[in-house]
């Protein structure tokens, strides 16, 4: 008797948990709260990453429709691959999408090999923060663009600090022109589903010692607090063909994800003059999973043998 009745508290201390998260996320909104170890898939617009490993890494299939995705990492991790693979999976449903490119450094080429549709692009290239903030802003609210890339957070500079003297301290003004930007186009982002991605750099803390993160973006906290996903990409390896090195092992964290559980990982590679490679990630999550077993050199599938 006293077995079945610890059982059935078990179940209803279960069931008002469960009325528990849905009732919150009814008043907060879809994803608010959730189990950590819980796979759920929230009933959310995406936009593919162009990794396999990646999509699944996030929980919803992708970058989230209407939401703010910082991707930050060391220099030449594949932030801006990453960024532009998304665009090219974007145009493939017929999406719209545009390039801020404060950084003024956008290769044409590359993004085309990545799967781009260059005369279906739209590129800026801003000469202030301001300028940039503002572009995006215009573009958000037109509601006849899907995706828009900034390229760098780091690259969109105050006027008053291009204007000004070399030398001359302009303490805070980034921090601060994100943190009016961010409250004005967060909202209308999600009201236009757009997906907005800033690209990110990575500094070293001043005066940091002993334990703790090294390295922080710059830009201020604004971007942290408003983004729903952050991807930490971070290179781990070299991949070579004989004596040449030909890509970068790439592991992306998700540092942050307000749509699905966080803190997931995910590894792939990125092939230089290619970007990713979709087939082998797709494979080498085929065997993590267990879908293809690896004998030695040998895939296999069920009983059919790969290669």
């Amino acid at each position: 008797m006293k077995k079945d009745s610890d059982k059935n508290k078990v179940q209803e201390k279960s069931g008002d948990m469960d009325k528990l998260l849905d009732s919150m996320n009814e008043k907060f909104g879809e994803g608010a709260i959730m189990k950590l170890g819980e796979i759920k898939k929230v009933n959310i617009a995406t936009v593919s990453t162009g990794s396999f490993s990646l999509d699944l890494a996030l929980g919803v299939g992708g970058f989230p429709k209407g939401r703010i995705v910082e991707v930050y990492g060391p220099e030449s991790s594949g932030k801006s691959t990453l960024a532009l693979h998304a665009i090219a999976e974007a145009q493939k449903k017929d999406g719209r999408a545009a390039y801020i490119d404060a950084e003024h450094a956008m290769d044409p080429d590359y993004a085309k090999k990545l799967g781009v549709k260059l005369d279906e692009l739209l590129v800026s290239q801003p000469d202030n923060g301001e300028n940039a903030l503002n572009i995006l802003e215009a573009l958000v609210r037109s509601g006849q663009i899907d995706v828009v890339v900034i390229d760098s957070v780091a690259a969109l500079t105050p006027r008053a600090e291009i204007e000004g003297e070399m030398g001359a301290q302009f303490i805070g003004l980034q921090a601060r022109l994100m943190s009016q930007a961010l409250r004005k186009i967060t909202a209308l982002a999600a009201k236009a589903g757009v997906l907005i991605i800033f690209i990110n750099q990575l500094r070293d803390k001043i005066g940091m010692m002993g334990y703790g993160e090294p390295t922080t973006t710059p830009g201020g906290r604004a971007l942290k607090f408003y983004a729903s996903v952050r991807i930490d990409l971070r290179r781990i390896a070299q991949i070579k063909k004989g004596e040449d090195v030909v890509g970068n092992r790439t592991r992306a964290k998700v540092a942050k994800n307000k749509v699905a559980p966080p803190f997931k990982i995910a590894e792939f590679d990125i092939i230089y003059g290619e970007g990713i490679s979709y087939e082998g990630d797709v494979l080498a999550v085929a065997i993590k999973t267990g879908v293809v077993k690896k004998a030695g050199n040998t895939y296999s599938f069920e009983d059919e043998k790969l290669g």
